[in-house]
């Protein structure tokens, strides 16, 4: 199959979406070369920025507010462009090298697109996906890949897939199940559930380890991602903690002299809504 190239002549809408871009290209520029506060920014200083405006995306995602993704996503796009711009200034990539270099990674990565190879579903492109990676980057291990700064719940699901993506994975959702019981009857071995006394600190702690890498395990083996669904649980958390928070203003109370029975009145209330 042919490999794409650009076209001689554009689309009206590719055509909007190309001087768009080129727009923010200019913008950078001018930035770059008259504002104190652009001028003085570095990779490592726009570094913590970047992984904000990440979370701040991750944010919307999860509210589903199109808006907000589209503001987001504006910003995150000002913070590739700017690293890039940064790239040309020292000579070693600009822009174009970089969208080239991304757009050639897809073409090797998708060789059922741009190829000869055969696939039967999503999972047989994911693990080729894996291989292909693995052979680009001569890493030594499979998990060579997976970030050392990643939040250690994704990281823990990126090693899975990833281990996944060379076979080694359970057959059946039971047995992954089976091992979260394992790992929970191992954890109770290391602490008394009835008195809340530690048995041995060091044990329970990298039992307690073992237990959610298993429970995130299961959650990859039947669909749902951890990482999510730990978070919106944290935002409806977060949502009945401020109603009760507020219905305690309302009684012109502080949270510290309510009682956990009255508290719990308001909690019950922040569920049902």
């Amino acid at each position: 199959m042919a490999i794409p190239s650009p076209p001689n002549l554009f689309s009206p809408e590719r055509m909007n979406q190309l001087m768009a871009f080129d727009r923010l290209l200019t913008i950078m520029d001018d930035l770059r070369e008259k504002c104190p506060w652009d001028k003085k920014q570095t990779l490592e200083s726009l570094r913590h920025l970047t992984i904000e405006e990440t979370y701040e995306l991750s944010d919307a995602i999860l509210e589903g507010d199109m808006q907000e993704i589209k503001k987001e996503l504006g910003d995150i796009m000002l913070h590739m462009v700017f690293y890039s711009k940064i790239g040309s200034e020292t000579g070693d990539f600009d822009v174009s090298e970089v969208l080239h270099a991304i757009s050639e990674k897809l073409i090797a990565r998708h060789p059922h697109i741009y190829g000869d190879t055969k696939v039967e579903n999503d999972q047989d492109v994911k693990e080729n996906w894996e291989k292909l990676k693995l052979k680009e980057k001569g890493n030594k291990s499979v998990l060579g890949g997976v970030p050392n700064s990643l939040p250690a719940l994704v990281k823990a699901m990126r090693i899975q897939e990833k281990a996944r993506g060379v076979g080694f994975d359970w057959e059946e959702k039971q047995q992954v199940w089976g091992k979260v019981e394992e790992e929970m009857q191992e954890f109770k071995e290391h602490f008394n559930a009835e008195t809340a006394e530690t048995i041995d600190a060091e044990k329970a702690e990298a039992e307690f380890g073992d237990l959610l890498f298993s429970l995130v395990n299961y959650a990859r083996f039947i669909d749902l991602n951890p990482e999510t669904a730990l978070e919106r649980t944290n935002k409806k958390f977060i949502k009945r903690f401020q109603y009760l928070e507020s219905k305690a203003k309302d009684l012109n109370k502080n949270l510290a002299d309510m009682t956990l029975t009255e508290m719990d009145v308001f909690w019950e209330e922040a569920k049902g809504m």
